[in-house]
């Protein structure tokens, strides 16, 4: 009784993945039929039809409970007090919850000052809410604590690129990629930092040496290709179908797909479409990643860009 149960339970999730699938490829149809090369008509169609959004995690929720009950029942040392407020912090988190995740990430430090994954997570709320002095402390902070904790790496750059720090930021990005080159969004996110440090040009010639070293079978080396003109939007989405199976696995591509191709409309200068895909991005709910978390600065970016573009006509 049990083998089948979940059987069917896996049946029915790959029913669901290939019905989101088959949206999305919708979805592509409808987007290539209304492409135009001008920003006034450069949008995604008003009835584009998409995967089936994250639902807020079971398990978060129940951690969220967990936590809150252990913390006001429970005898702890200020260390264990600390993880569990910190862990706290992570479900509320993954959950968008994230004025909730700031005041424990903030509360854990004070308990535990020399706690590099929670200063680390605190400065990209910080980095998410504008605050760019205290991410780049926070993060530097999680460096001092943990030389070798590379997310705060990653982190630091991505906060110095959106404080207007891209020079000093391109060190971060090169060093982060160099610990591995096979990963295809440390080297987005390095030729986003050294483009906007550089040129367009001198950053295409980097990405294009570099893509060497990804994998093929890894569906976002299509997003270093679009990057370089070699392939288009479809063609992302084409690989980012392939071997998913289930819904989570798709809509997690998707949040990551949208927020890539978003950036680079932006960068061409067709912010409708860029405003769209960032929209799309955030549609997703999956709050962990980074691309969702940034999806929101982007699209303020978005905004006024195009606002600055209509008054100077």
């Amino acid at each position: 009784m049990h083998k089948k149960t979940l059987n069917l339970r896996k049946l029915f999730n790959r029913a669901r993945a290939l019905k989101c699938i088959a949206l999305v490829l919708l979805s592509m149809a409808l987007l290539s039929g209304c492409s135009s090369t001008k920003n006034t008509t450069d949008s995604l169609s008003s009835g584009l039809l998409l995967a089936e959004p994250e639902m807020l995690s079971t398990k978060a929720q129940l951690a969220v409970a967990h936590y809150t009950n252990s913390l006001y029942r429970l005898q702890f040392t200020e260390q264990e007090r600390a993880e569990m407020l910190f862990q706290r912090g992570l479900a509320f988190d993954s959950l968008g919850l994230i004025s909730l995740a700031r005041r424990d990430y903030a509360e854990s430090i004070v308990l535990k000052p020399r706690f590099a994954q929670a200063h680390n997570s605190l400065g990209v709320l910080y980095t998410q809410a504008n605050m760019h002095m205290q991410a780049y402390d926070a993060f530097d902070a999680s460096l001092e604590i943990d030389p070798s904790y590379n997310f705060a790496l990653l982190n630091r750059a991505i906060a110095l690129y959106y404080g207007g720090r891209a020079q000093l930021a391109v060190d971060d990005t090169s060093t982060y990629l160099a610990q591995d080159p096979t990963d295809p969004f440390r080297l987005l996110w390095h030729f986003i930092v050294y483009r906007e440090s550089s040129n367009d040009e001198a950053a295409k010639i980097m990405l294009n040496k570099a893509r060497g070293a990804l994998f093929e079978q890894n569906w976002a080396s299509s997003l270093a290709d679009y990057y370089l003109g070699i392939v288009n939007e479809s063609a992302v989405i084409a690989a980012l179908l392939r071997d998913v199976t289930s819904p989570t696995q798709l809509n997690h591509r998707l949040c990551e797909a949208y927020f890539y191709l978003g950036k680079h409309s932006a960068y061409l200068g067709k912010y409708t479409k860029a405003e769209n895909y960032f929209k799309l991005s955030l549609s997703t709910n999956v709050f962990e990643y980074i691309e969702h978390k940034y999806a929101r600065i982007e699209l303020a970016k978005v905004r006024r860009a195009r606002l600055d573009e209509m008054q100077a006509q």
